[in-house]
């Protein structure tokens, strides 16, 4: 996990704005376009059927995060069925990294962004300047919210969700890594409409299955009796 944060924060959406992104430094390279990712996807499609069921795909280590596990490796694409990366690929300076979901049974494209690791980090340093996490209350298990005034903060920090550009909070677990939580989303796709999910299941693909951004960064979540999200306890 650490190897793979150091790694994307190495790179610097219309859908992602806020404190943590600027609407002064959008370009092109963040925003996500859908002709990318569908070029993307096709480029996928054709290099698996060309290498006989093989994916472009950067080796990750086992217990690396399933959203981050299976990044697209554009050398393996390009140029052969993709003329470039996208612009918006932090592999040419966006922020976005295009990664697959559903390896086995059907590959898909899906993008995060990547500044989510900068602030992740930011936090973490101020934890390591601190001496300790400054655990708040506990939510569940082995989940905890932060007390970031005793980071510095003035505010608590928070990402803009790409699903529902509501305002994301960060917990922590007790290794100390750092999440997004995204709850509040998926309390509100659970309340727009019947979804297939059943407790002791993680339902995070309500979120990615209309979307072309990943929950990234999250920990596991199930539903409680309520049919209301819960951190997935394992």
């Amino acid at each position: 996990m650490k190897k793979l944060l150091i790694a994307l924060l190495l790179c610097t959406s219309t859908f992602l704005t806020g404190c943590l992104y600027p609407t002064g430094e959008l370009s092109q390279n963040q925003v996500a376009y859908e002709d990318q990712i569908i070029g993307v996807q096709n480029a996928v499609d054709q290099f698996q059927d060309a290498e006989a069921g093989l994916l472009p795909i950067k080796t990750k280590d086992n217990d690396t995060p399933i959203f981050l596990k299976y990044p697209i490796d554009f050398n393996k694409v390009v140029p052969r069925f993709l003329s470039a990366a996208p612009g918006n690929a932090f592999e040419q300076g966006g922020v976005f990294q295009y990664v697959l979901i559903h390896v086995e049974e059907d590959p898909t494209v899906k993008i995060l962004d990547v500044r989510i690791a900068e602030k992740i980090r930011e936090i973490k340093i101020r934890i390591q300047t601190t001496g300790y996490p400054p655990f708040k209350e506990n939510i569940s298990g082995n989940v905890y919210t932060l007390d970031f005034k005793e980071l510095g903060y003035e505010e608590d920090p928070f990402v803009v969700s790409p699903y529902t550009q509501n305002n994301l909070p960060f917990v922590i677990d007790g290794t100390g890594e750092i999440y997004v939580d995204y709850s509040s989303d998926l309390y509100l796709k659970l309340q727009e409409e019947v979804k297939d999910v059943r407790q002791g299941e993680d339902i995070r693909s309500i979120l990615y299955e209309d979307s072309y951004f990943v929950p990234a960064f999250s920990l596991p979540y199930t539903i409680n009796e309520n049919n209301e999200p819960v951190f997935l306890i394992q």
